[in-house]
């Protein structure tokens, strides 16, 4: 984070980034998932942002370095390899303003062949290291399954906050509609066609949602298949992707990050909760450039962090995960407002009222922390709720589940509309 501030342009831009590396440092996310829930994330997040700040300073033979280091340990960062590629090949490897006037000599001039021999002779190199072994011992088909389990289930056993928390959420609400209602039971059995007796199994029902091999937990809407889920992420994927080839910028490019963390966050397979840090940690590094991002950050950073509460669960952590997510929220609101770019007036008047629905929002994950922790106390002594033992998560993933998915149309909205947020100056 040191090398994010030496290399800063003048006094104000060195305190942007100053907050941006602090807010990282600190980061809520890294406490519970790296100091708590004992996994190495911080080291590779520390490869990440090295990545972020080598295209920063058109490194870009860097920049390739690290992700291909990255990816190497932690294939998690493959959601975000769509960006990566697209920028490098854009900004370092394509020149699209040849002068040339016949046609095949302005086709081979278009590609930068020798940068791209040079970034490819890298990416190769990292590779060949980090996989030369198991293609020796000929245990890679076996690998390649570990790293892509798709026969598990849609869900991660503790629901993350995307899409398909929702999409479980109106599955739930739907059974009890149709064991409670009787009058909808007709309507529901025409319109979604399922099979009524998979809803006489209790114990299936109990177990549905978490996560297990081969059980996606669907009984009355329809089956999402890994398929499915593979053409809603590349689809929007590609869609961020698009602005980032026309304008290759360094501020576009994170945005693009951001935008392919968002895609693969709320429409991936199997996606486990602790990935919503590879949407906040690029985001984090634009949020400076314009006000307007600052309420879709909060909002993304504050369901963010509160959604993976529930990993930790001991009552003397607990205190630990909510006052310092409590104190980096407060002092990090305050900071980030004080050396973000105030927008024009016009657009600022425009998002005062969203600006104010959000933070409202953000306030309900008080009573909701209370209320989970509540249930946490109260569940070994009330057999009621120690029957309901995935109400917390349930009500954690949906809530916080939404805050996501708005934050992800705010921010698309400032990404696909306002051009003057993403040149670089």
């Amino acid at each position: 984070m040191d090398w994010c501030v030496d290399s800063s342009n003048g006094r104000s831009e060195a305190r942007r980034y100053f907050v941006v590396a602090a807010s990282l440092v600190l980061s809520p996310g890294l406490l519970i998932i790296d100091h708590i829930h004992f996994q190495y994330n911080g080291m590779m997040y520390g490869f990440f942002i090295m990545m972020i700040n080598s295209a920063r300073l058109k490194k870009y033979l860097m920049c390739g370095f690290w992700f291909s280091l990255l990816l190497c340990f932690k294939h998690i960062y493959l959601y975000l390899a769509p960006a990566v590629f697209v920028f490098l090949l854009r900004a370092y490897c394509l020149n699209l303003n040849p002068n040339k006037k016949n046609l095949p000599s302005r086709i081979l001039a278009t590609v930068r062949w020798k940068n791209l021999f040079k970034l490819g002779s890298v990416v190769i190199a990292v590779f060949t290291v980090a996989f030369g072994p198991f293609i020796y011992f000929d245990v890679m088909p076996a690998l390649m399954e570990r790293l892509f389990p798709f026969s598990r289930g849609l869900n991660h056993a503790y629901w993350a906050p995307n899409m398909w928390a929702i999409y479980s959420f109106f599955d739930r609400v739907l059974i009890q509609v149709y064991k409670r209602v009787p009058y909808t039971q007709l309507a529901l059995q025409k319109t979604f066609k399922f099979n009524p007796s998979l809803l006489e199994d209790t114990e299936k029902l109990r177990l549905s949602t978490r996560g297990l091999i081969g059980d996606n937990g669907f009984f009355i809407l329809p089956t999402i298949t890994p398929q499915m889920t593979f053409i809603l992420t590349l689809f929007y994927q590609v869609m961020a992707l698009i602005p980032l080839f026309l304008q290759p910028t360094f501020h576009r490019f994170v945005g693009a990050l951001t935008s392919c963390g968002f895609a693969s966050f709320l429409f991936g397979w199997h996606v486990h909760e602790k990935a919503i840090l590879l949407i906040i940690f690029p985001m984090t590094f634009v949020v400076t450039r314009d006000r307007q991002l600052l309420s879709a950050f909060n909002l993304l950073a504050s369901c963010g962090y509160v959604s993976l509460f529930p990993l930790i669960f001991t009552s003397e952590e607990w205190l630990i995960k909510v006052v310092f997510t409590l104190l980096w929220s407060i002092i990090f609101y305050y900071l980030f407002r004080n050396v973000s770019r105030i927008p024009k007036r016009a657009v600022a008047r425009s998002g005062y009222l969203l600006e104010r629905v959000i933070n409202g929002y953000i306030l309900g994950l008080v009573p909701l922390v209370v209320l989970v922790s509540l249930i946490d106390v109260f569940e070994h002594k009330y057999s009621a709720l120690k029957n309901m033992e995935f109400l917390k998560l349930m009500m954690v993933s949906v809530y916080c589940g939404i805050g996501v998915i708005s934050s992800w149309n705010r921010f698309s909205w400032l990404f696909f509309v306002h051009d003057s947020i993403w040149r670089d100056d």
